[in-house]
């Protein structure tokens, strides 16, 4: 569902989490739980699953296709749903694509090719490639740090005149690269890094997608608004009232097993992760949750 050219997925995504049940398997029902209480709750106007948030690397190509399925079926046409279908292989990643496309996902997020760190012309061939392959927007997925290259500001110049690329997840940690492929091209730019979210807002960037919002999405919406409306004050104030929540999910551990942790302490659908990523013992878990209290 594409809300406007410029905004296309609203103000506020969530990497939404994958749950899992009590044996390890997916856990369909609580996916779609877990989905109407981020649309109806914290007001997010888009879920994207599958996402490394969404534990891509350990799910199968069956189960990713069943979340989808399931949270399309679940949230209707009250939010978007962004399926992550990136791979390190562009034949699996299209075919990835297409299945997701099939189920009645709304929009596909392509990730930079991790590991083989392929030079510029081969990443815009593979984006190109994913984009050409079904008629769904296309969702580029900038995160250096994990994928071991960055998408350079003359490849997101030549990858906006696809028709189908219409929007970045920025986790590239540079704003200025941003600010210029922003003022170059028609890319909706969200912020991909929670401590980021109302710098990245301020200079263009129209959302964000979120791990924190899990937790405060409506806090995020309003945030953001108050930036619509000009004051500035508000939003930062909303912002440093935020700062307890960032500081556990993005820095006390990895970011999945924190929000896992805090899901399944208030009885949220989350499960345990999979390996090689393991449940928060109960010493972390206990400054997560300190950290949760301190933001009210």
């Amino acid at each position: 569902m594409i809300r406007d050219a410029a905004r296309p997925f609203g103000r506020l995504c969530t990497a939404m989490v994958t749950p899992f049940a009590g044996d390890g398997s997916l856990d369909v029902a609580g996916a779609q739980t877990l989905a109407r209480y981020l649309v109806d709750e914290q007001r997010c106007t888009g879920l994207v699953l599958n996402g490394t948030t969404g534990e891509s690397p350990t799910t199968s190509d069956a189960e990713k296709v069943e979340l989808v399925a399931a949270v399309v079926e679940a949230v209707g046409d009250r939010a978007s749903v962004i399926a992550g279908v990136g791979t390190n292989d562009t034949a699996h990643s299209v075919k990835q694509a297409m299945a997701a496309v099939e189920v009645g996902a709304d929009a596909l997020l392509v990730v930079t090719p991790y590991y083989s760190r392929p030079p510029q012309e081969h990443l815009r061939r593979h984006f190109v490639t994913v984009a050409d392959a079904t008629d769904r927007p296309v969702v580029l997925y900038d995160i250096p740090a994990r994928s071991g290259v960055p998408i350079e500001t003359d490849t997101l110049i030549a990858l906006a005149e696809h028709p189908n690329i219409i929007a970045v997840k920025d986790s590239k940690l540079d704003l200025v690269a941003s600010t210029e492929v922003m003022a170059s091209t028609d890319l909706a730019y969200y912020c991909g890094v929670d401590e980021l979210n109302l710098a990245c807002y301020a200079i263009g960037e129209v959302g964000a997608v979120s791990v924190t919002a899990h937790l405060v999405g409506a806090r995020i919406h309003e945030m953001f608004e108050a930036v619509d409306a000009g004051d500035l004050e508000r939003a930062r104030r909303i912002d440093r009232s935020l700062l307890a929540v960032t500081r556990s999910v993005m820095t006390r551990t990895q970011g999945l097993v924190a929000i896992k942790a805090v899901l399944s302490g208030r009885g949220m659908p989350a499960g345990t992760p999979r390996p090689p990523l393991y449940a928060a013992d109960e010493q972390l878990r206990a400054v997560i949750e300190a950290d949760v209290k301190e933001a009210g």
